[in-house]
């Protein structure tokens, strides 16, 4: 994995949050307290703190180069060869950011992991779209999949978790990445379950491997990501899987009905399993009011009243 010193990416379309300009906090290498075995970025020891990283007014001054030359931006994403929120002066650079966006939302892609320390919570409360991993519950699968550095206190993740998303008045978004006999038991399913019900984020990203993972490691089927979003009810679910395999059915009122009131279903849902019949009957559906479209942090889902 060869890495470059811009700290600007894109702009680049993203299917759900539009224009997005990225923001490299650690372009130069890996900087870590995750060492997770699907990573995209090669295995590296972890850490606690970033040791290189370029100051708020280099980072802001690239942001505002590229207005000048992207003016139509929708979101500035935070992310990072490693973890965002290791950057020590993650505050300020949020204070900042926000000075400068204008209409433009933040968003940032953070493991989770430092949640629980009151500077990075304070700090995530300024952003637009907080969107966090959470890819186990118990000890034993942070411990085997996320290899976490030891600074890392899993058990304050989930409690901060569920402080945050009552306290933040933004959107707040959960990402579950299940690999193949790692995080894929129904135990571990059913912990994740309750965890999600109690920290109650906007929106619940489900996926799998789709680049090559940094060890030997495979993906879930998409039926496996079904079955769970079937599993986690009255819970925004989104499912993400490339090349997601079409299956077109016909559904009548009150199987749509049902359907919705135990799963929302995104628009891309809809394309997958509804034929023509089926589309229709949904259209007469958010006619009549007896469901509705809610967007949750970019995705359309289907609800029943």
């Amino acid at each position: 994995m060869s890495y470059s010193n811009s700290i600007i990416f894109g702009p680049i379309p993203s299917r759900r949050f539009g224009i997005s300009l990225g923001i490299d906090l650690s372009p130069s290498k890996k900087q870590c307290n995750f060492d997770c075995l699907y990573c995209e970025l090669e295995p590296a020891k972890t850490i606690e703190k970033m040791n290189t990283f370029q100051s708020v007014e280099e980072i802001t001054s690239a942001i505002k180069d590229s207005f000048k030359k992207h003016p139509k931006i929708d979101v500035i994403t935070i992310t990072c060869n490693g973890e965002p929120t290791l950057y020590p002066k993650l505050n300020d650079l949020i204070d900042e950011i926000n000075k400068i966006k204008g209409e433009t939302k933040t968003l940032i892609l953070s493991n989770g992991s430092t949640i629980y320390k009151k500077d990075i919570f304070d700090a995530l409360l300024k952003i637009d779209i907080v969107k966090l991993s959470l890819d186990c519950v118990s000890e034993k699968c942070f411990k085997k999949l996320d290899r976490q550095n030891k600074s890392v206190e899993i058990e304050k993740i989930i409690p901060s978790m569920i402080e945050f998303s009552q306290k933040t008045t933004k959107d707040f978004v959960l990402e579950i990445l299940f690999v193949k006999d790692v995080n894929d038991k129904d135990e571990e399913i059913e912990l994740l379950f309750n965890a999600v019900k109690q920290i109650n984020p906007k929106r619940v990203d489900i996926g799998t491997i789709d680049r090559p993972p940094a060890y030997k490691v495979n993906p879930v089927s998409y039926e496996f990501l079904e079955k769970v979003a079937n599993r986690f009810e009255n819970i925004n679910v989104n499912i993400i899987f490339k090349n997601r395999p079409k299956l077109i059915q016909t559904y009548s009122e009150d199987e749509i009905l049902f359907m919705l009131k135990r799963r929302p279903l995104t628009k891309e849902d809809i394309e997958n399993m509804f034929d023509d019949k089926s589309k229709d009957i949904l259209l007469k559906l958010l006619e009549e009011k007896k469901i509705y479209i809610v967007n949750s942090s970019g995705v359309d889902f289907y609800k029943n009243v």
